[in-house]
């Protein structure tokens, strides 16, 4: 395999995840009886441009399909996230009637419904069907289409350019990244702005978040391969932004390189401390495995010994964190009997590859477990706020990374 942006032979294995389903292709009961595809949960480091990325195997189209069932609107603190983020564009970029606003993989309408609602234009593109209904439904006008060159420059020459052009936690998603950044130059706007949101690669490695590793994610990202693909595209990134979405995610603000604005003090900054933390020596990246494994051994012991206790455990959180680590650690229903969602869509189903029944909420009210294992981390405090009456009446709260802790 080359490296998707710079075509360098890739050499070395950052982490080796397995086998594992699409971590978003929830299963009904029919489907329990008919084969499961599974590919391989491989992810390799270029050691020219230091871009992290999963093993070629699985198509887009596969993956993002009718099926999808992630909608973000189902997190209040990341509606909460996407308003405030609108709002401090709005002001900084002096949005108004006759801006144009873009948002590439625009869900379910969380995030433009507030443009929407300020009437400033915009233009969801999304090509998933079930999140694109949810988003129209709102009054957020929706390409249904995969963005890239030909979208970008199909936009152009309809005299759509965006005066911003928004994509929050797609970077990542896109297989060939370099046309993806080539839409972006053509899509935006002489003067226009881009900003991009995505999981830092920093934080993965400190805080051995393997779990956001999955075939939906083609790319694991730092400042320096983005600025690299950047200005492979003809843009520049002018400043950045370390958010605590998922984990630890980076905000990057691009423009065209002949844009006035200077490159803020941000950038160069966030640039040392990811070469402080070695992420441009080969040697950080092989040491992951081992972090991997040691969170999946004390999570399996901590179910054995439940189960032996005669304990009832549940999960709360049917996300794609939780898939990669019941596949990669085996979990089956014998040692987690449910997993629990607040989306509608997911309830009903079983988890890809564990089979791990999904039930709503009130599962754990009518059965109330001795513990409840937070599988998305990022929201834990969240779902500790919504479940302080299950705490109340002894029901122990686990999350299992960096390390399994039990509150």
């Amino acid at each position: 395999m080359k490296c998707r942006h710079c075509a360098s032979p890739l050499e070395h294995t950052f982490v080796d995840l397995g086998h594992a389903p699409p971590s978003n292709a929830y299963l009904t009961q029919d489907d329990l009886r008919r084969p499961e595809k599974t590919w391989p949960l491989k992810v390799m480091v270029c050691s020219s441009c230091w871009l992290v990325q999963t093993e070629d195997y699985t198509q887009a189209e596969e993956l993002f399909n009718a099926e999808y069932a992630y909608f973000s609107s189902t997190s209040s603190g990341w509606l909460k996230h996407a308003r405030q983020y609108c709002e401090q564009m709005r002001e900084r970029l002096q949005l108004n009637g006759s801006s144009l606003v873009i948002e590439v993989a625009s869900n379910d309408g969380y995030l433009l419904k507030n443009f929407v609602e300020w009437s400033i234009p915009c233009l969801g593109i999304e090509p998933t069907d079930s999140t694109a209904a949810a988003a129209e439904a709102l009054g957020v006008p929706v390409l249904r289409e995969f963005f890239g060159l030909a979208l970008a420059e199909r936009l152009r020459q309809e005299g759509r350019q965006a005066d911003l052009i928004a994509g929050n936690n797609v970077y990542a998603h896109v297989p060939d990244i370099n046309d993806f950044t080539r839409g972006l130059k053509a899509a935006l706007k002489p003067g226009g702005t881009i900003t991009l949101e995505f999981p830092h690669l920093l934080k993965l490695v400190q805080q051995a978040q393997f779990d956001t590793i999955y075939h939906e994610h083609f790319s694991y990202l730092s400042l320096y391969a983005v600025k690299q693909i950047f200005e492979a595209a003809d843009l520049r990134i002018f400043d950045v932004e370390e958010i605590p979405t998922h984990g630890g995610s980076l905000r990057i603000f691009g423009c065209h390189p002949d844009d006035s604005r200077a490159t803020s003090a941000a950038v160069s900054k966030v640039l040392q401390a990811e070469r402080e933390a070695g992420l441009q020596a080969v040697d950080t990246y092989l040491g992951f495995q081992a972090k991997a494994e040691k969170i999946k051994l004390s999570f399996l012991e901590f179910l054995i010994a439940q189960k032996k206790a005669g304990k009832r455990v549940a999960a709360y959180g049917a996300a794609a964190k939780g898939n990669t680590l019941m596949n990669f650690a085996g979990i089956r229903p014998d040692l987690l009997p449910f997993v629990v969602d607040a989306a509608p869509s997911k309830q009903g189903k079983y988890m890809p590859g564990s089979h791990l029944p999904i039930l709503a909420p009130a599962a754990l009210r009518e059965n109330r477990p001795d513990f409840l294992v937070i599988l998305p981390w990022n929201i834990a405090a969240e779902v500790r706020e919504q479940n302080a009456d299950l705490a109340a009446q002894g029901t122990r709260l686990v999350t299992l990374v960096p390390d399994l802790e039990i509150s």
